[in-house]
């Protein structure tokens, strides 16, 4: 059902039940009011006639054109009955009601009550006793009551039809912006986080339209972030393909081919002395060595078996150890718990990496002779299990705000990301840098 549909049914609900009131209270008032007038217009009636009879007798020569004009009294009906039993009426073509302007009969009977009928014994001037007749007759009252009856379901019934304009018309501006929004959504939803919504003059669309667009602005720059880290991973993937074809060529290939030469010549020499195939042997050997040691070091480039074979804790100790031999000026410490052994092979090699690259960052960037790195797993009845990973230095540090987002922090954030962590910077300029890194455990 559309907001536009139920909005109209509410407002015409609402019309009805001010109808249904007001006809009742109109209604109600009416009644009070016809009834009020008729007793109001008897009282008067009798009271006169009452004072005149008391100052003189009844006398039909002088009486009957007094009557009339009281009979031309709005609302009442005056009758003389005489001792005959013959009614004498006073015809009133003032208080004839036009057909036209009649009210409904169901309206008169909804108005109408039982009205009082009010008779007078009079003695006459020659002693006859005639009785005066007295009636109410409302009509006139209930046709003027009628006429502000229409009047006033006339103007609800205007006013309803104006409510009903204006609503659909300010609603119809109000569509019109909600259609714009939604275009541009479903704009949006194709990865067109270009388009911008325009503004709007109704305060609250224009919030919406101005919270869109920084949703917007944010999309786009994290699908350019993501677009330049995927083209950053492809570039650094096909560097190290090169280098390692490259050592495989000049390393693995030319020893290969010096062992091959050496093994061809001692196999054709007849005349060589056991001198001379100890110092090939020795060569031989020399070379070998050789190869397995740029065989470790390209693995473990690729993969620390280390970390395959015994654990986190054990790589993380030989990561510092590497770069402690390689960095003397450099103090490094760690603190990280057995438990860390336990926790899935997608996990330890991302905080390795992590750490891995966190460690090249203070080498290269951040001037500083400590660094620490701890791990732990924190325990917690609101968010369960997490674990926490911190490297601070005392470098020089820098504002948060001008901390350049270059590929190292990027990549570390996105790996973060993937096990549903969160990946926080604390920074100040002469105060050192942490990278704190917090990743829910199952």
């Amino acid at each position: 059902m559309s907001l536009r549909y139920r909005i109209n049914i509410r407002i015409l609900f609402s019309s009805l039940c001010i109808l249904i009131l007001g006809s009742s209270i109109a209604i109600w008032q009416a009644r009070g009011a016809v009834n009020k007038e008729i007793d109001s217009s008897i009282n008067m009636v009798v009271q006169l006639i009452t004072f005149g009879l008391s100052q003189t007798l009844f006398n039909e020569t002088e009486w009957l054109p007094k009557l009339n004009s009281m009979n031309q009294t709005r609302h009442l009906s005056i009758q003389l009955k005489e001792p005959s039993g013959q009614i004498i009426s006073f015809a009133d073509k003032k208080q004839q009601i036009n057909n036209d302007e009649k009210p409904p009969q169901w309206f008169i009977t909804l108005v109408s009550v039982d009205y009082p009928k009010v008779e007078r014994q009079i003695t006459s001037f020659n002693g006859e006793q005639i009785t005066l007749i007295i009636q109410a007759n409302p009509l006139d009252e209930i046709t003027e009551v009628w006429q502000e009856s229409l009047g006033f379901f006339s103007s609800l019934f205007l006013l309803t039809l104006f409510t009903f304009l204006a609503v659909n018309l300010a609603f119809d501006k109000a569509l019109k912006s909600i259609a714009v929004i939604v275009d541009a959504l479903k704009v949006i939803e194709t990865g067109h986080y270009q388009q911008k919504l325009p503004d709007f003059s109704i305060q609250e669309y224009d919030s919406i339209a101005k919270a869109i667009n920084h949703m917007t602005d944010k999309l786009n720059a994290s699908q350019l972030e993501n677009r330049a880290l995927a083209q950053h991973t492809l570039e650094i993937q096909e560097d190290e393909r090169q280098r390692l074809s490259q050592e495989l060529h000049d390393e693995l290939g030319q020893s290969l081919t010096a062992i091959k030469v050496m093994a061809v010549t001692a196999g054709r020499s007849q005349a060589g002395t056991g001198e001379d195939i100890k110092q090939t042997t020795d060569s031989i050997v020399t070379i070998c060595d050789h190869l397995m040691t740029v065989v470790r070091s390209m693995m473990h480039q690729l993969h620390p078996l280390v970390l395959t074979e015994l654990g986190l804790k054990a790589t993380m100790e030989d990561l510092l150890n590497h770069w402690s031999s390689r960095n003397p000026e450099l103090k490094l410490t760690i603190i990280c718990p057995d438990e860390v052994d336990q926790l899935e092979q997608k996990i330890t090699i991302q905080i390795f990496r992590v750490v891995q690259e966190c460690l090249t960052n203070i080498v290269r960037h951040a001037q500083a002779n400590q660094a620490a790195i701890s791990l732990e797993i924190e325990h917690q009845a609101k968010t369960g299990t997490a674990l926490r990973l911190k490297v601070a230095d005392n470098g020089q540090g820098c504002a948060i705000d001008n901390i350049k987002t270059g590929f190292g922090l990027l990549g570390m954030r996105e790996r973060i990301s993937s096990l549903g962590g969160e990946f926080t910077i604390q920074t100040q300029p002469q105060q050192g840098m942490s990278i704190i890194a917090t990743i829910p455990l199952s």
